[in-house]
């Protein structure tokens, strides 16, 4: 069953995390949490994690052990930073779902092209003037939600552009 804890200011420094082995869905979303607790690490069956709202800046390394991480929100996040987290996020192979959503994101780090396990990636309510060219290396890409940023969706050159998966802009 999921465990949500919206809202809250809380506490995980005392977590027994290894309790929870078997959790497949975890949501600490708006919780003003500054570090991510490394002790999420041991929830090896975790499939679904949302991080989305906190203050935190990086993602802990610890995180590379989550195999089985197929979907992450890292929504609404002012203070993260995008390129120092990005070891980690190519460390998890199985990661198929993205959400960088209203993260003030004017662009997307060169290591991001090696995200070859994504399906779908949200990046709307960014800051982005134009597509990422990272984007277009993302071989199993199905779907790129990208609406509500700066970028001119009648540009001649989008409309050229057959990107192999379904782009939103509107």
């Amino acid at each position: 069953f999921p465990v949500t804890i919206p809202h809250q200011k809380v506490v995980l420094d005392n977590v027994d995390w290894s309790v929870l082995i078997n959790l497949e869905f975890l949501s600490l979303k708006n919780d003003n949490l500054t570090v991510i607790p490394e002790g999420i690490s041991k929830l090896t069956n975790l499939k679904t994690l949302d991080l989305s709202g906190n203050n935190f800046k990086v993602l802990p390394k610890t995180l590379k052990s989550l195999s089985k991480l197929q979907v992450l929100y890292l929504n609404d996040e002012k203070q993260f930073d995008l390129e120092k987290s990005m070891d980690v996020l190519n460390s998890l192979t199985g990661l198929k779902e993205l959400h960088l959503e209203n993260d003030k994101l004017q662009s997307l780090p060169k290591q991001f092209e090696n995200m070859k396990s994504l399906e779908m990636l949200y990046l709307n309510d960014n800051n982005f003037m134009e597509l990422p060219k990272q984007i277009m290396r993302l071989d199993h890409l199905r779907l790129l939600d990208f609406k509500n940023n700066k970028v001119n969706p009648d540009l001649q050159d989008m409309k050229n552009l057959n990107f192999g998966f379904k782009l939103i802009l509107e």
